[in-house]
């Protein structure tokens, strides 16, 4: 995984509260066994007509030129439904390495964990603060500090983020990965048992 430490970007507005699973990453879609190609397929049915790629939605917020960046700003409740983990490969895959909602089901945020996009919850009003920016508006994420600010205005506000996952999303690593860098620990303690 790349590693995480800011994130400055401007960001795509998705004022939806109760987004599933199932409508991050439809279920017909579950079939690949890599995490690529999921991306193409993120909100499938909101963004196409019957699902057609050559009938795109012009209203919805992914087909609108307008909005870009790496950061996804959604309603309250995202994540909810099935415990998919292609729905956190369908993010990343789009190239979002931040989602913001007032609140996350618990898998999916520790999918999202686990996939290198950081989910950052934040309150009901400084979520509708974001909502009320402009199209061009800037954010700036920092994990290290646990921060999010809408940078035009300095509005800023604290995340809470488990030190684990922050140690892992700070330095790209996997559970594995993780386990790796503190391999000489991990000796030195058995040797000390024995």
């Amino acid at each position: 995984m790349e590693p995480i430490k800011i994130i400055h970007s401007t960001f795509v507005p998705l004022a939806m509260e109760n987004i599933d699973t199932d409508q991050i990453i439809p279920a017909r879609f579950l079939k690949a066994t890599t995490k690529e190609g999921f991306g193409k397929n993120l909100f499938r049915d909101w963004r196409y007509e019957n699902g057609e790629e050559s009938r795109p939605v012009k209203e919805f917020v992914l087909n609108q030129r307008v909005y870009q960046g790496k950061i996804l700003v959604a309603g309250k409740n995202f994540g909810c439904g099935s415990s998919r983990e292609h729905a956190a490969w369908a993010i990343h895959d789009y190239g979002f390495t931040v989602v913001v909602s007032s609140f996350f089901a618990d898998i999916f945020k520790n999918n999202a964990l686990n996939n290198g996009v950081l989910p950052v919850q934040v309150s009901e009003s400084f979520l509708q603060e974001l909502f009320k920016q402009h199209p061009d508006a800037s954010l700036t994420v920092n994990l290290e500090d646990q921060s999010i600010t809408i940078d035009n205005t300095g509005q800023k506000e604290v995340f809470q983020i488990n030190n684990y996952k922050k140690t892992c999303l700070l330095n790209g690593y996997d559970d594995i990965d993780f386990l790796l860098s503190i391999k000489e620990d991990i000796e030195q303690y058995e040797q000390q048992q024995y």
